[in-house]
């Protein structure tokens, strides 16, 4: 493995991840962000430079604004450095290649919708829109084994989510299931299924933690996408490994 490349993308992904941010942030907003400066949410005062260093720059203001004092989200930084440590494992998971790329695109997808997910609880279309004929793409040119699995993850990734919310009456959102059909596009029929999955333990885990700890109440609403994004990366780069662990303990239990 070149430790060069590796660092390269780990840093490439840091500043992707400060991209990242502010898509997901202003995107739901219908809000300019290519050309539109970013400036302090608190006081509105334009950013220079060196205050938009990923990752860095909030440390080295140890988390606050230098104008107005006010404290700097802590998402911002984990998000810049969750892409980047993600944009290295798929470097190193994958190598250089065409699936790669598809890695980078569903990372990039997965992160932004995690930030609009966590602020607004909006999976926007445009976003999913946008990446949708990029997954298409990339699976005709690098198509899973069987290639049809793409085409049927997708469309259980809808069905599921559409079926569980007719019963729950809306307990989960449109968004939901439209991600989780772009979702099995790229990762297929059972990897999606893992992804629901996994992606429902561990928002039960975490809910009875922040219920535990009095962090949200019972009749609150959570937003359902960030345990998706897990599910979604873990599925990803391990489903395969976890269904023949699972399958080695179904035989050695029969």
């Amino acid at each position: 493995m070149n430790n060069l490349l590796l660092l390269f993308f780990f840093l490439l992904g840091l500043i992707f991840g400060s991209f990242f941010n502010v898509a997901g942030l202003r995107i739901p907003l219908k809000h300019p962000f290519v050309n539109d400066r970013s400036a302090c949410p608190q006081c509105g005062h334009l950013l220079s430079w060196h205050e938009l260093i990923p990752f860095l720059s909030y440390i080295m203001q140890r988390g606050k604004c230098r104008h107005c004092g006010k404290a700097i989200s802590f998402m911002y930084p984990a998000v810049e450095l969750a892409t980047g440590l993600l944009f290295a494992i798929s470097y190193v998971m994958l190598g250089l290649n065409a699936e790669f790329l598809t890695a980078l695109l569903l990372m990039a997808m997965l992160m932004i919708l995690f930030v609009s997910d966590i602020v607004y609880m909006v999976i926007p279309n445009n976003i999913l829109l946008f990446f949708l004929p990029l997954f298409i793409l990339m699976r005709i040119v690098v198509p899973l084994e069987p290639w049809w699995s793409s085409v049927v993850g997708a469309l259980a990734g809808v069905g599921l989510l559409a079926l569980i919310i007719l019963i729950s009456q809306g307990g989960m959102g449109a968004g939901d299931m439209k991600l989780f059909g772009v979702l099995g596009i790229v990762l297929g029929l059972k990897k999606t299924l893992l992804t629901f999955f996994l992606a429902t333990i561990i928002g039960a885990v975490v809910g009875i933690l922040l219920l535990s700890f009095k962090v949200i109440h019972r009749k609150q609403a959570v937003p359902f996408g960030p345990y998706i994004v897990l599910a979604a990366v873990i599925a990803y780069f391990y489903g395969d490994s976890l269904a023949d662990w699972y399958v080695a303990i179904l035989n050695k239990s029969g």
